[in-house]
């Protein structure tokens, strides 16, 4: 038996956007851990006699701490043998995947990563919003909506201040503050989309610009987990241009 830790990005939602990888991953294991957003339906792959344990967080909902899950990593490699760390989207982009691999290998463990399709791009991708366009924006930012401390990062008002697709992850809690960010920097019209539950079949879009954002989230009740895109790109999707014909984002 050899203690093994495979961390596998099971992409944004939809089951068939794992990679073949992480697929065979799954079908190896002994023990998987998996996340809240990754697909259910995944599990499927997993040997019938294979430990399966939920480990998912959601803001509010934490069934595990972090130091908890790097512990049970460790504990189920040494006694099972492989266990496959499934994490919604990619594993290292804010995925804290990488304190589960350094904590991993502290203990002597091998570690494997199997990278996955990161909503920031999928969620966009899907909906057939380029986050990078050569004629509209030539480069993207990917932001986390709430550092370690619960803030927002500094790095949001530098990324306000550019050209690029801005694209924004766990921020629908501190809409408020990025619509403020936006509008300080000369945004208040740039076109913005958030896509709740991206690439499933629960998916619900809602586009407009950052002036007036708020107003049409709080009629839809449109919330987390959603990924928010602020960028000039949005403008190309065909219900932004159908609600700006219909004077919507007044």
């Amino acid at each position: 038996m050899q203690a093994k830790l495979t961390l596998v990005g099971a992409g944004p939602g939809d089951a068939e956007l794992i990679t073949l990888k992480g697929i065979k991953a799954l079908q190896k294991a002994d023990v998987v851990l998996y996340d809240a957003l990754a697909n259910h339906s995944l599990l499927e792959y997993v040997p019938e006699n294979a430990i399966i344990v939920n480990v998912g967080k959601r803001k509010g909902q934490h069934s595990y701490a972090q130091f908890e899950i790097n512990q049970m990593i460790v504990e189920y490699a040494l006694k099972f043998g492989h266990v496959v760390r499934l994490k919604g989207g990619d594993p290292f982009v804010f995925g804290r995947g990488y304190e589960e691999l350094e904590y991993a290998r502290a203990f002597g463990i091998e570690t494997e990563v199997v990278p996955g399709v990161s909503s920031s791009v999928g969620v966009a991708g899907v909906n057939q919003i380029p986050i990078t366009h050569r004629d509209i924006a030539r480069s993207f930012w990917v932001v986390t909506g709430h550092t370690s401390d619960g803030l927002l990062p500094n790095d949001l008002k530098l990324a306000a201040q550019s050209s690029a697709t801005v694209v924004i992850l766990m921020g629908m809690s501190k809409l408020a503050e990025i619509v403020e960010i936006f509008s300080e920097n000369g945004k208040k019209e740039t076109p913005i989309a958030i896509i709740q539950n991206g690439t499933t079949t629960r998916q619900k879009s809602l586009f407009g610009q950052v002036q007036s954002i708020e107003a049409h989230v709080e009629a839809t009740g449109i919330s987390n987990p959603a990924v928010i895109i602020i960028g000039e790109v949005v403008s190309l999707h065909p219900d932004y241009v159908a609600a700006y014909d219909e004077h919507l984002l007044a």
